[in-house]
Order: C-alpha cells, then sequence, then structure tokens
C-alpha cells in the first residue's frame, strides 16, 4: 500500500476502530467500471476513497455509549444517528482534508442510492459480493434472485455503513486488493443465496463461513424487532418524525424480521454497568 495511503488509513481507523468499525481503501474508478453511468460517483477516478463498515463489536461499544447520551438530541434512528456521529467524527479530526461522507442509507433526490454498499465492499477487498452471476448453471429460472456480501471474518454477521471520499487525493498506483473468495463452490453459493433470499429470517445464511464473532443476544434482538417497535425496546419514546429512508441494497445488511419472544431480556442493556465506560459522547 502507498504510504500516503496508509498514513491516511492509519488516521481514520485511529478514529473509528476502536468502536467496532473497519476500514478499507479503493479508487473510485473501481467502483465506477463496475456501474452504468448513473450510478458512477461524480469523481475521477484515481480518487481516493475509503469503505467503512461494522463489526459485531459497534453495538457496545459505539452504539450503548451514543444511545446513553441520547438526551443531548433528538434521535430518528438510532443506529444510522451513531454511525453518522462517528464517520463525522472523521471529518472532525481531519480538517485539513476535503472530505465528502455518505451513508449507505442516503438517497438522491430520485430515490436513487447514492452509493451501492456491496459493490463498494467488493472492490474495496472487504467482503465478497456472491450475486446470481457468480453460480454456473443456477437452479432459479424466472425468480428474483438478491446479492449478499460475505466477510472472510464475520461472514454475514456485519453492515456496510458507508464511503469516505477524498475529493483531490488522487492515488492512480493503487492496487487493488480483491476480496477473499470464502464460499468459493457452487453449492455453497446456492446454500447462501437461496438462504438470504428464501429463509433471512433464521439469521443462517450469515453463517456461510464460521465467523470469529456473531451478533449477541441482545444485538439480535434489537436487528430483529421492527423499527418502530424498537423505541419500547429501548425504553425511549419514539418520535414524531418518520423513520430515515434506507437504500434497497442497505435492507438485506441490516434486515428486520418479527420482535423477539422475549423482550423483557434485553430491557437492561444500556445502564452503564453493562456498556463499557469510555463513551464518546454526541
Amino acid at each position: 500500500m502507498e504510504p500516503r495511503v496508509a498514513e491516511l488509513k492509519q488516521k481514520i481507523e485511529d478514529t473509528l476502530c476502536p468502536f467496532g468499525f473497519e476500514v478499507y481503501p479503493f479508487q473510485v474508478a473501481w467502483y465506477n467500471v463496475l456501474l452504468p453511468p448513473a450510478f458512477h460517483l461524480p469523481l475521477p477516478g484515481p480518487t481516493l476513497a475509503f469503505l467503512v463498515l461494522s463489526t459485531p463489536a459497534m453495538f457496545d461499544r459505539a452504539l450503548k455509549p451514543f444511545l446513553q447520551s441520547y438526551h443531548l438530541q433528538p434521535l430518528t434512528d438510532p443506529v444510522d444517528q451513531c454511525v453518522a456521529y462517528h464517520l463525522g467524527r472523521v471529518k472532525e479530526n481531519l480538517p485539513e482534508l476535503q472530505m465528502q461522507v455518505i451513508a449507505d442509507y442516503e438517497m438522491h433526490p430520485n430515490r436513487r442510492p447514492k452509493i451501492l454498499a456491496q459493490t463498494a465492499a467488493h472492490v474495496a477487498g472487504a467482503a465478497y459480493y456472491y450475486q446470481r452471476q457468480d453460480v454456473e448453471a443456477d437452479p432459479w429460472g424466472t425468480q428474483h434472485i438478491s446479492g449478499v456480501c460475505i466477510h472472510p471474518r464475520f461472514g454475514g454477521w456485519f453492515a456496510i455503513r458507508g464511503v469516505v471520499l477524498l475529493p483531490g487525493i488522487e492515488v492512480p498506483d493503487l492496487q487493488p486488493t480483491k476480496p477473499i473468495d470464502c464460499v468459493p463452490t457452487r453449492a455453497d453459493r446456492i446454500t447462501l443465496l437461496e438462504g438470504f433470499n428464501f429463509h433471512w429470517r433464521d439469521w443462517t445464511y450469515r453463517d456461510a463461513v464460521t465467523p470469529q464473532e456473531r451478533y449477541s443476544e441482545e444485538q439480535k434482538a434489537y436487528f430483529s424487532t421492527a423499527p418502530p417497535l424498537r423505541w419500547a425496546l429501548l425504553d425511549l419514546a419514539m418520535p414524531s418524525e418518520q423513520l430515515s429512508p434506507v437504500s434497497p441494497e442497505r435492507l438485506p445488511l441490516t434486515t428486520v424480521i418479527p420482535k423477539p419472544q422475549n423482550p423483557s431480556r434485553v430491557r437492561g442493556w444500556l445502564s452503564p454497568r453493562v456498556s463499557p465506560t469510555a463513551s464518546p459522547g454526541p
């Protein structure tokens, strides 16, 4: 990796990684070449960018402390606002850089996603984006089959959160890092895509590879609860505003399913005794 890229990566990681995020550099051209012009990032091809994803640790290290300070601002979507806060800290900590942050859920006025997160994750080498085209002689006929990213260490137990663009910083010699093909066989790819498309409620597609870490039971309970019901789960008042819109590509990685069977078991997880002592505060 080029020294300049490694230096910037380290600075961004110093801000984000202690809170359960990972950072991967890529070149805008690698992303644009895979997509129709309507989805291109409007920057020169050699422009440096970084993909940001959250690991299972983000829930304890970032979200819980953030929610403990929620009274300092109105909440609409806790996870999105927590991520936005931490991405905002990257800009604050690197004021000398011209920087554009695009969250995974952001839309243009015509409702087109500003970033196709799974494509960005693939070209950055963060996670392999398995699609129908990766299955030779697929068995699905006319059925629509959505693709899904699998992380080599966390399987499906992660979420893509956005990209950091650095207009003005061009790295024409940056070499691509290929994502690890951790589901290499046709049979396993069929199992993965069928699990993701038809049986996502049981979480098993996320174990396409044996993960180093999974979501905790309380984290699964949170993401298993429909957004309007999460406020009761957190013992918070639901805001009057509508929840933030999400992109079609984002939904599979933060899928919601019916509320947990016993939500009372997780109502205490915001207590200081449970949460980390170090809190960034909004």
